[in-house]
């Protein structure tokens, strides 16, 4: 048999490599602890089981779902929309059920690109942006991202042919992997240059509702002309500690959800009904919980920045997402210092590489790990460095 040309273009997906080395050494008996992948330690909240359990139970929803989700998800979505941005959506045409974001997201590139079109994606970014172009034959042009310019992909030094043949742009503020957020200003010219381009601006917003210090992550939605040319995800994993059971949404242009419901339409039937109405309950009832895990992952920053700050690693305190982005020891590299902490701490990190050429020389931390977890990784760091 022969595989696909693509997929020689793909590495391993980052995050099951980092599942694949805990799991080796585990089952030597060694103790490990993972600041690597993003996965809430914190349960699902009680009223969003409890609405699953009962939908579950719902002979009514023991059935295919609608392909394009539930009518009572998607205005659940498009009030929370309006709710929480002041944004507008049209929940029968401009909302759209995903199977977590990161399904929709790679199903966008099906929707809009063709062999050797362009894809332009963040220099450090998820990889699903990048891989979703590879799994299409298409093209990748990484948008420059460094300290210097507060890690915003720079897209006005795209070269006008690439531009030409460009079809998605893919940001994401509050940033994963680097925590960096974005001004309302930076979204207006993202999105000027994507319509004088004809280019589709996917704005990646998972982590909306991660936030601290009396900071409001914004939608891009909010800004004048967005829906013209945006289309935005979102996702109940990390707000609500949703992580396995794979629900979000897409909003914006009527013409790209049409175009992203059409693929799934024809590649997947929809997500489960009941847990639709448990995400119902997450959009309308728990965004309380939510502010309570924004205060325990404050803390948690705080007591990680304190404690790297000690060991002599360099990084700044975000303003959102779980994620802490520091720069590796001078003489290392992403891979190397991650390698180090694995083989000699024990401890899992995410290679800042592992996001894109720019995000060489850094490391992500995850938040999602309890306090003296943390406390104890950073003295494992401390003396794996010595």
């Amino acid at each position: 048999m022969q595989e696909a040309r693509a997929l020689s273009g793909i590495k391993p997906y980052l995050f099951a490599d980092i599942d694949r080395k805990r799991d080796a050494l585990a089952s030597r008996g060694i103790d490990v602890i993972s600041l690597g992948i993003g996965d809430p330690d914190m349960p699902t909240p009680e009223r969003i089981v409890a609405a699953m359990v009962d939908a579950v139970r719902d002979t009514a929803n023991h059935q295919y779902p609608d392909y394009a989700g539930s009518a009572a998800f998607r205005r659940a979505a498009a009030d929370y929309m309006d709710r929480r941005f002041g944004v507008e959506v049209d929940p029968s045409t401009e909302v759209l059920t995903l199977i977590g974001s990161k399904e929709g997201i790679a199903h966008l590139h099906t929707a809009f690109v063709d062999p050797e079109d362009v894809v332009l994606v963040p220099s450090i970014g998820y990889p699903v942006y990048t891989t979703g172009a590879v799994l299409q034959n298409g093209q990748t042009y990484p948008m420059p991202m460094t300290e210097e310019n507060g890690f915003l992909a720079d897209f006005s030094v795209v070269p006008t042919d690439v531009a030409r043949r460009a079809k998605i742009m893919f940001l994401g503020y509050p940033n994963n992997p680097t925590g960096a957020t974005a001004s309302p200003e930076y979204f207006d010219a993202a999105i000027a240059f994507c319509r004088e381009h004809d280019i589709l601006l996917a704005h990646d917003n998972a982590y909306s509702d991660l936030t601290f210090d009396g900071y409001r992550a914004p939608s891009i939605l909010e800004r004048p002309g967005a829906k013209d040319v945006c289309i935005e995800f979102f996702s109940l994993s990390k707000p609500f500690n949703m992580t396995g059971w794979r629900i979000g949404f897409a909003c914006g242009s009527a013409r790209a959800v049409a175009a992203l419901g059409k693929v799934k339409n024809n590649s997947d039937s929809g997500q489960f009904t009941a847990i639709q109405e448990a995400g119902i309950v997450a959009l309308t009832e728990c965004l309380d919980e939510v502010d309570q895990m924004c205060e325990v992952y404050a803390r948690r920053r705080d007591l990680l920045i304190d404690a790297l700050h000690a060991i002599g690693l360099e990084c700044e305190s975000p303003k959102a997402t779980i994620y802490v982005w520091a720069k590796v020891p001078e003489g290392e590299t992403s891979e190397s210092f991650t390698a180090t902490l694995l083989e000699k701490a024990h401890v899992i990190v995410t290679p800042g590489s592992g996001y894109g050429p720019d995000g060489e020389g850094y490391i992500r931390l995850s938040l999602t790990t309890p306090d003296d977890r943390l406390v104890e990784a950073v003295q494992r760091m401390k003396e794996a460095m010595a």
